[in-house]
């Protein structure tokens, strides 16, 4: 991870970052309901609200994030909750102290900011169990050829050589009107 980008990150946490707005997205409460409770990680997990959002749905939740203050704040809210988490400052692409295995997988705008996204989609799948699912929102590029963030059409091709299953697909916009989708895929047992 450049660390300009992890400064840049870490910095905004100090005030009110734009994407963090403490409200658990609707898709998540829907695979909640009707997934029965496991072992849940937060990839990218920000200030720690999906976090609670599983943890008070009955799961066993990891999360960790690049950005050390918003896992600072995350523990805090955790604290502030009365929520027992596994909550880490790592890298998606790494994930070095992440032990799995895990029966969902929750990114909210992480994959689609990383560059090598080969190298996150094999830690995902080294940490899902067969049939574990990977709840993914992502913004796709205005054109494909453009750095991170953003997904292109080639980043999601590339998720089913990886072992994963498209199960669902609901396609939106983003708060900027930038074109975005909720992804729900499965791993192959």
């Amino acid at each position: 991870m450049n660390l300009l980008r992890r400064l840049k990150f870490n910095l905004t946490y100090f005030g009110k970052a734009p994407w963090d707005s403490g409200i658990s997205p609707p898709e998540l409460y829907d695979f909640i309901t009707s997934h029965p409770a496991a072992r849940a990680i937060d990839i990218g997990c920000g200030t720690g609200t999906n976090i609670i959002t599983l943890a008070n749905a009955g799961w066993q939740v990891t999360g960790f994030d690049f950005a050390s203050r918003a896992v600072q704040i995350a523990k805090r809210k955790l604290k502030h909750a009365g929520i027992q988490a596994d909550v880490f400052t790592d890298d998606a692409i790494q994930m070095k102290k992440v032990r799995g295995p895990f029966e969902l997988a929750l990114d909210l705008g992480c994959f689609h900011g990383i560059q090598n996204k080969a190298d996150y989609l094999t830690q995902l799948t080294h940490i899902l169990v067969p049939n574990g699912f990977w709840l993914m929102y992502g913004f796709f590029k205005p054109a494909p050829l453009l750095p991170p963030p953003g997904l292109a059409p080639s980043d999601v091709d590339m998720i089913s050589a990886h072992g994963l299953t498209l199960l669902s697909r609901t396609d939106g916009f983003d708060k900027r009107e930038r074109p975005s989708a909720w992804f729900l895929y499965q791993k192959h047992s």
